[in-house]
């Protein structure tokens, strides 16, 4: 480079002051260049070598690059590392440019977390969404929309639900204002420029999808007209001015999902775990999906569970049809493994990035649709008479694509070779001259031959001069004197000939195989106009084939018999049993057994207080009732023998409380925030189950918070609780509280230990058994002994409300007699005499030796103070 900035280099600096916190991919040849402070971050978070590339005012450019048919590689580890990277590429040829000018190129993109379309890029089972948030007085307007699929909704909201939309979405990207608090979710804002007004916001959303009004779509709030115009003008402004497929947008009502907040979707572990990792989650313990659609929208509906009965039921139909019918379930899993992501590959069609592999999956999508539609036999439910209609569409299209496109396609979209022969009699004679160039030459060098009765003669191809006519001495002069041939070289045995038809075949063969490649992309074109103009066809082919693949999912749990359909009501009921955590079981797998449990929280018992030791099971009976009330709302099969649920509003779960060190927060702070919430928001249609509040604070502060609580979840939030504490007195309540129902955690002793049965039974735990885990957890066992010392003396006294106050907390500084024994007598009583080798038993000497005190060893002691 010169020392001022070459032309493309000041193509560079334009393109980077509109995108001035991006990272600019620079097009130039065949690799991406990065140039300045963005080839330094770049190096750096890709590993790559940071090299200098000319000058600069003075200075040296330091620059990096990646292949261009690697890109999507380098891109996802970019953004994956939370850099936003704008595409600048080449829109002309060097043959294409002006006279003395640089190449034009111009930012075709701007790849954000939000607006992945790339199969490198995403998750194949995972949403990738982009959340817009608009405020205005009235509250707050969402729209959030996914462009690898063309899902596009909105919903008007409270800020206090914000917080559980965040949750339900898990959105990749999110615009907002800066002043609106986002919570954990705060590294993912993009700050939302000035908003629209209410009427150009909907005239915006309205030519964006051609119609008149934006009320042909539905009845939307001006808040989310506003969020969704700015969704889209984002996604217009990262495509380079395109707008991908979008389906138009859906309002959604608050009210339709059942509402459960971050904290509870962290305990519970839907989708993923608190460590981010999709194993061990509810999903991972059920999913039987067999297609990425259908795997992305079982995750949808576990994230958003449904409020509506007949939503509900119609699901729970699907997959009990396919049970009952013999056969059925059976060809819908072979038609649907392998099935080919539609939805996406349609995405990026749309966007003009698609290519032979799109159209492929098309293809192939339709395809599988078709030949599930046959196999999809009436009678059958409603929703399945829906989908196997949504399945038909598209013949004439499947069968022109598969008599264009190859059976086998290349692995890169710039390499030849989609389109099959036979399809296109234009390319088929492209490739003819590309490809049998020797078959086209050795005629014309045959028929040349005889016409000149010149054996010897050759065409040869020549580096500086093309193909040439080569022929000996002797027959020199008869292509001379023959009108047409040209001497262009003389040699030392004969000399070389052209003329004008074999300067016109160098011509062709030299331009065949871009002529070829023109006529190849020229015809992928058109194939992929054909398929977007069947889009809506095609997408709606693409949902019903994700519907079907959960319902088959759903039904291939429920096949042995121990997934049961849960009975869904109106009402206030929750009743299941022989109820089992999914997860816990998934992981035990065949080896060892689940112990099954009851779980009754009637309109006359609401309220489950729940006592017993640790590691018997308490926080496992906890959320397995919360994660069955996830599945029965979500249309799916429950992990019982039989279950009768009420709907649901709103479900909280608060097992497993940590810190949030990073703001500040206490274990015992962040619980009480949490208990706050569930005291300002559940009503009587929730669900709530809790673990242990009070715990971290003194032992009555806790009994009273835990007391005060347990008295407003039963009589003045009247929801369904499960209520797990070490608080054993509040059993006591029962008597003024009387939909409160005592249960415990069944325990057994055997030889001095305690054996945990995992079993729920009425009545209240009378001991906690603390000592007891304590031991099994290998505390040393001088602790345990002065631990169970200490607890026999405080059961002695009566501890509890009244001798909490009296506890001998300095009482390790003068132990009895009979506490400095006990060590010897535990080891003495570990002694099995019988089965003592003599090595053994002088060990054990030596061993009682070192307990015995030593004869004038507090007098030594004594001697060494100062």
């Amino acid at each position: 480079m010169a020392k001022s900035a070459t032309p493309a280099l000041a193509q560079w600096f334009s393109i980077k002051a509109q995108n001035h916190d991006a990272l600019v991919f620079f097009r130039m040849g065949d690799f991406y260049e990065l140039f300045f402070e963005d080839a330094e971050a770049a190096a750096a978070a890709l590993d790559i070598a940071l090299t200098q590339r000319g000058e600069h005012q003075g200075r040296p450019v330091p620059m990096c690059g990646v292949p261009a048919h690697a890109a999507d590689l380098y891109l996802g580890r970019l953004i994956r590392r939370g850099f936003r990277v704008a595409v600048a590429e080449q829109l002309e040829t060097a043959a294409e440019r002006r006279p003395g000018g640089p190449i034009r190129r111009e930012m075709v993109r701007l790849v954000t977390p939000g607006t992945l379309t790339e199969e490198a890029l995403l998750e194949p089972a995972r949403p990738n969404l982009l959340l817009a948030i608009a405020i205005l007085k009235e509250g707050l307007g969402a729209a959030w929309l996914e462009i690898s699929t063309g899902l596009f909704e909105t919903e008007a909201l409270s800020p206090t639900g914000l917080a559980g939309l965040l949750g339900r979405l898990d959105p990749a990207e999110i615009l907002a204002p800066t002043s609106l608090d986002l919570g954990d979710f705060s590294s993912r804002r993009t700050p939302l420029a000035a908003a629209s007004a209410p009427e150009l916001a909907r005239r915006q959303l309205a030519d964006a999808f051609g119609v008149a009004s934006l009320d042909a779509f539905g009845s939307f709030t001006d808040r989310e007209a506003i969020a969704a115009a700015a969704a889209v003008a984002y996604v217009r402004t990262t495509q380079g001015g395109s707008l991908p497929r979008l389906a138009p947008p859906a309002p959604q009502s608050s009210e339709a999902a059942l509402a459960m907040d971050a904290a509870t979707r962290a305990s519970l572990e839907i989708l993923r775990t608190r460590d981010g990792r999709s194993e061990h989650t509810l999903a991972w313990a059920l999913d039987r999906t067999l297609t990425p659609a259908g795997a992305r929208l079982l995750a949808r509906r576990l994230a958003a569970p449904s409020r509506d009965l007949a939503t509900i039921t119609a699901r729970e139909d699907a997959w009990c049809w396919l049970l009952s019918v013999a056969g059925t379930a059976g060809e819908l899993r072979a038609g649907l493994a392998g099935s080919p992501d539609m939805s996406r590959a349609l995405a990026r069609l749309s966007l003009g990035r698609g290519g032979a592999r799109e159209l492929a999956s098309i293809r192939d999508g339709l395809t599988v649709a078709h030949r599930i539609e046959a196999a999809l036999r009436a009678p059958a439910p409603p929703g399945i008479e829906a989908m196997r209609r949504a399945l038909g569409p598209g013949r004439e299209l499947a069968a022109r694509l598969g008599a264009a496109l190859a059976e086998r396609l290349p692995g890169r979209a710039d390499e030849e070779g989609a389109i099959a022969a036979g399809f296109d009699a234009e390319l088929d004679a492209e490739r003819a001259l590309r490809d049998d160039t020797r078959r086209v030459l050795a005629g014309l060098e045959r028929e040349l031959a005889a016409r000149f009765g010149a054996s010897g003669l050759k065409i040869r191809y020549h580096a500086q001069l093309g193909y040439m006519i080569e022929v000996p001495t002797a027959a020199v002069e008869r292509l001379s004197a023959e009108s047409g041939f040209v001497l262009r070289q003389g040699m030392a045995n004969g000399a070389r000939f052209s003329n004008p038809e074999l300067v016109e075949l160098d011509r062709r063969i030299s331009t065949a195989a871009e002529r070829a490649g023109q006529r190849e992309q020229a015809l992928i074109r058109e194939l992929a106009e054909a398929a977007l103009a069947e889009a809506e066809a095609i997408a709606g082919a693409a949902e019903a084939l994700a519907e079907l693949d959960v319902a088959q999912s759903a039904s291939l749990l429920a096949e042995g018999g121990r997934w049961c359909r849960p009975l869904m009501t109106g009402g206030s009921e929750f009743r299941i049993s022989q109820g089992r955590h999914p997860v816990v079981e998934a992981a035990l797998g065949r080896g060892a057994a689940f112990v099954p449990n009851d779980c009754d929280l009637g309109p006359e018992r609401r309220l489950l207080l729940l006592t017993g030791p640790n590691m018997a099971g308490k926080s496992t009976y906890l959320r397995q009732n919360a994660l069955i009330a996830i599945l029965a709302q979500a249309g799916l099969p429950v992990p019982a023998e039989k279950a009768e649920i009420g709907l649901i509003d709103r479900l909280f779960s608060r097992v497993g409380a940590a810190d949030d060190l990073a703001r500040g927060q206490s274990t015992f702070m962040v619980e009480m925030i949490e208990t706050s919430a569930i005291l300002r928001q559940a009503g009587p249609r929730s669900l709530v189950v809790v673990d242990e509040i009070g715990r971290g604070t003194a032992t009555l502060d806790g009994l009273a918070i835990a007391w005060a609580v347990l008295e407003a979840l039963h009589s003045t939030l009247r929801c369904r609780t499960i209520f797990a504490t070490h608080f054993h007195e509040l059993a006591r309540l029962s008597t003024e509280l009387p939909r409160l129902r005592p249960h415990a955690m069944r325990v057994k002793e055997w030889q001095g230990s305690v054996v945990f049965l995992h079993e729920v039974a009425e009545g209240a735990a009378g001991r906690s058994f603390g000592v007891a885990v304590a031991k099994l957890a290998g505390v040393p066992k001088e602790v345990v002994a002065r631990a169970a010392a200490l607890l026999a003396r405080l059961e002695e006294r009566g501890a509890g409300l009244t001798a909490a106050a009296e506890l001998p907390l300095f009482a390790a500084a003068q132990p009895d007699a009979a506490a400095e024994a006990d060590p010897v007598h535990a080891l003495v009583a570990e002694v099995d005499i019988d089965a003592l080798t003599p090595r053994e038993a002088h060990e054990i000497l030596y061993r009682l030796k070192a307990l015995l005190p030593v004869p004038g060893g507090a007098e030594r002691l004594q001697s060494r103070k100062c």
